[in-house]
């Protein structure tokens, strides 16, 4: 099965041109080596009625099976992508971020700062990563190996048993 990919950077100065987005890429690149696929990426400014539409918009569509926002995590007053993304998540997934804390914390005392979620969207897992490209792509290998399962339990697949 190939995943695929949304991602969003959410970044006021990347959205102005001001600042190029470094992140976005680094979490293409790391997919790509994986076998997945990136449908499509996308960078909006820090707005959380605009980031929301878009979530709901990409995870209505049936386009991706994991949605992937980086940025706007963290304790600025402009972080927001934990409050758009619970405004559009119909569950939680909470032990995705639990472990992206858990193994950052060991990389990082600043991990305990991240207020990042998880959370799925009609058939769509829609997860938040830090701003940095380092930290995205290693929070998002973290949980990588599970994603082809959630994926699967997600489309309602009657093999995603087998493995339990």
């Amino acid at each position: 099965m190939t995943l695929r990919f949304g991602i969003i950077t959410l970044s006021d100065r990347s959205a102005r041109g001001e600042r190029e987005d470094a992140s976005g890429p680094a979490l293409a690149s790391f997919l790509q080596a994986e076998n997945c696929s990136v449908v499509r990426q996308h960078i909006l400014p820090d707005d959380e009625s605009t980031i929301r539409q878009t979530l709901i918009e990409w995870a209505e569509s049936g386009e991706f099976d994991v949605i992937l926002t980086t940025g706007s995590t963290g304790f600025a007053p402009r972080d927001i992508a934990p409050e758009a993304t619970r405004a559009v998540i119909q569950k939680e997934a909470p032990g995705l971020a639990e472990v992206m804390r858990a193994e950052s914390l060991k990389k990082t005392k600043h991990a305990m700062l991240s207020r990042a979620v998880a959370g799925i969207r009609a058939r769509t897992l829609i997860i938040n990563l830090p701003g940095s490209p380092k930290g995205a792509v290693e929070n998002l290998q973290f949980i990588f190996s599970t994603l082809p399962h959630a994926v699967q339990l997600l489309s309602d697949d009657p093999d995603s048993e087998i493995s339990h």
